[in-house]
């Protein structure tokens, strides 16, 4: 068995445990970071950015958003069951986060809001070359890792941890192995961010009640397996609120296809029976309209769509865009409609009649006729059910109808290790594990009971704020220890 010694070891090399490593170091701390996978960055290279309230380039663009209001907002999404103190230490840090990364060398965008009723608040990284998109903040995690590199944090991969090393009830250290067998780790301070459990079935079935590949189609990063929050429970941490970042998609598309532009903008929504369930101007935030998705029949539905409204967005645009799908226009669509014509597709209907459409999709027949025929007259008049506005009231005529099939997805797990706003980890009696540390995805159980789309870039922004204050806390843990042994 190989021994080593060190200050601070960090579990995973994300972005929470990079930034907990990194600020541990520029603490002065002597720091070693186990990754079991053959790079750096988990779930954080497939991201596009952070949070951040009262930044530089906010302020410079008079960007009304305060750390106040940002809270305040957070809070009463929450209904107050997240941890204020914790949720109002991070968005302190934020605009201090953002200023830390720049001055590694990280470039941002403008600040982003995601849909039209959130703030803007979303730095999304500005990558070496290309536009920003999907991905861009995997530039970012290559600037933190060399940074760490340049402060002597000592990075391990292909070195999984195996469990936490505890003596007299607190932690001293780590077991994990490599290539060439076992080895400890012994350390002042040990600090989790392995990236939660969105590649582990069994815990997403488990916790959350939703069973990967029939009714959540979501992100698998491969390696998220919920090891980290298994081993922390292992050594005593009290098991925090557990959720997954849904979102909606078309099953097995990789989400924000191109085939689904026509079908994200505030049209006609059906469940299997053909009725209506939503405003689908809530269309907009992924969050409500995965809820409301949850609620159906086999958590399936369908957005309905004629050739005429396809015409429609291909001569005045799409009435909603985000980030994410700005880049893309109905050539994309039509590209991919040409794919599916020729290929088949198991997400995409196209018929000449409604009723060729219902036996197609599986949708109750006599009741999405009737369902079109009032939504047609709501078109003339106003949404008698809803109260949509009206300018999204577009009537669906043919002669040729579309049908995309919408599914939950997912961009990874949340929560799981219950921390206070030190980032420390908690038993049952929520008392402190003292040297043990989680940040991240881990331990973010912050989206209770959804994820804060109102806030945009929520989930790397607590990454790398909690893994900040995280490190900061555990060399000020080790500090103390020192100063009562002397």
């Amino acid at each position: 068995m190989r021994e080593f010694e060190t200050d601070v070891v960090v579990v995973g090399g994300g972005a929470s445990g990079l930034a907990a490593a990194v600020t541990a170091a520029e603490n002065g701390a002597k720091v070693m970071v186990l990754e079991k996978a053959n790079t750096t960055g988990g779930c954080a290279n497939m991201a596009m950015g952070p949070l951040g309230v009262e930044t530089r380039m906010q302020k410079e663009r008079l960007i009304d958003i305060s750390v106040d209001r940002a809270f305040n907002k957070f809070m009463e999404y929450s209904h107050w069951r997240s941890d204020a103190r914790l949720i109002r230490r991070y968005l302190e840090q934020s605009a201090g986060t953002i200023e830390w990364l720049e001055n590694m060398g990280v470039e941002f965008a403008l600040p982003s809001k995601y849909f039209p009723a959130s703030e803007a608040t979303w730095h999304i990284v500005k990558p070496k070359t290309g536009k920003p998109g999907l991905r861009a903040a995997a530039t970012m995690i290559k600037i933190m890792t060399e940074r760490a590199e340049e402060l002597g944090v000592k990075i391990l991969l292909e070195t999984p941890v195996k469990s936490i090393i505890k003596d007299q009830g607190e932690v001293i250290g780590v077991t994990a192995s490599d290539k060439d067998g076992d080895l400890e780790v012994y350390a002042g301070a040990v600090i989790i961010g392995t990236g939660g459990f969105g590649d582990n079935p069994d815990f997403i079935k488990k916790y959350v009640g939703l069973e990967w590949g029939k009714d959540l189609f979501s992100y698998r990063i491969p390696g998220l397996t919920g090891d980290g929050i298994q081993m922390a429970w292992d050594a005593g941490a009290s098991k925090d609120f557990m959720t997954m970042e849904m979102v909606f998609f078309a099953p097995n598309t990789g989400g924000y296809a191109p085939i689904e532009l026509p079908f994200r903008q505030p049209n006609l929504l059906v469940n299997l029976d053909g009725e209506r369930f939503i405003n689908e101007e809530v269309i907009e935030n992924p969050v409500f309209t995965a809820n409301a998705i949850e609620k159906q029949k086999k958590k399936i539905a369908y957005s309905i769509i004629d050739e005429e409204l396809i015409k429609h967005y291909e001569e005045k645009g799409l009435d909603l865009i985000n980030v994410v799908t700005s880049n893309m226009d109905m050539s994309y669509f039509r590209q991919e409609e040409e794919e599916a014509k020729k290929n088949g597709s198991d997400v995409l209907f196209i018929a000449d009649s409604i009723e060729e459409l219902a036996k197609k999709t599986g949708i109750d027949a006599e009741n999405l006729k009737n369902t079109i025929d009032t939504y047609n007259s709501y078109c003339d008049s106003k949404d008698e059910l809803f109260h949509k506005n009206s300018k999204y009231l577009l009537p669906i005529k043919g002669p040729k109808y579309y049908a995309l099939k919408l599914g939950l997805s997912a961009y990874g797990s949340a929560g799981g290790i219950k921390i206070n706003y030190n980032t420390e980890v908690l038993n049952d009696d929520l008392n402190v594990i003292k040297g043990l540390y989680a940040a991240g995805t881990d331990a973010n159980s912050l989206y209770n009971p959804d994820y804060a789309f109102v806030l945009p870039g929520n989930s790397l922004g607590f990454a790398l704020n909690s893994g900040r204050i995280a490190g900061a806390s555990a060399v000020e843990y080790i500090k103390a220890n020192l100063m009562e042994e002397q």
